[in-house]
C-alpha cells in the first residue's frame, strides 16, 4: 500500500515539473530572439568577429642545431656512457632508512623537553 502511495506521489510530482517546463519555453524563446538580434546588431557594427575566434598561437622553440649534429652528439654521448639507451628506465630513488629505537627515543625526549620549556605548542595548534 505504501509503495503505491509513494509511486503515485512521484508521478504527480513529475507531471507538475513537466508542465512547469513547457510553460517556461515561450519565455526562453523570446529571450533567445533578443540575444540573436543583439548579436546581429553587434556584428553589423563591427564589434564582433565573424565565426569562431581562433585560440592564440604560441611560437614553438626552434632548435639552432641541424638534425645531423644532434644525432651525432647523441651517438657520441651514448658511446661515452653519458646518455642512456632509448627506453632505459630512470634510476629508482634510494629507499628511506628506518629509524632505530634509540633514534626514536632521542627524538621523543627532545620533543618532551621542548614542550616543558614552552618552546612548542601541544596539540593541533602546533601546525
Amino acid at each position: 500500500m505504501k509503495l503505491k502511495l509513494i509511486l503515485a506521489a512521484m508521478i504527480a510530482a513529475v507531471s507538475v515539473m513537466a508542465q512547469a517546463q513547457t510553460a517556461a519555453a515561450p519565455a526562453a524563446s523570446a529571450a533567445r530572439a533578443d540575444v540573436k538580434a543583439e548579436a546581429k546588431a553587434a556584428a553589423k557594427a563591427g564589434e564582433t568577429k565573424g565565426g569562431e575566434a581562433a585560440a592564440p598561437t604560441v611560437d614553438k622553440t626552434k632548435s639552432t642545431k641541424a638534425r645531423a649534429d644532434v644525432k651525432a652528439e647523441a651517438k657520441e654521448a651514448t658511446k661515452t656512457g653519458e646518455a642512456k639507451e632509448a627506453g632505459a628506465a630512470a634510476p629508482k630513488p634510494a629507499k628511506k632508512s628506518k629509524s632505530t629505537k634509540e633514534e626514536r627515543a632521542k627524538v621523543k625526549a627532545e620533543a618532551k623537553a621542548a614542550a616543558k620549556a614552552g618552546e612548542t605548542k601541544a596539540g593541533e595548534t602546533a601546525k
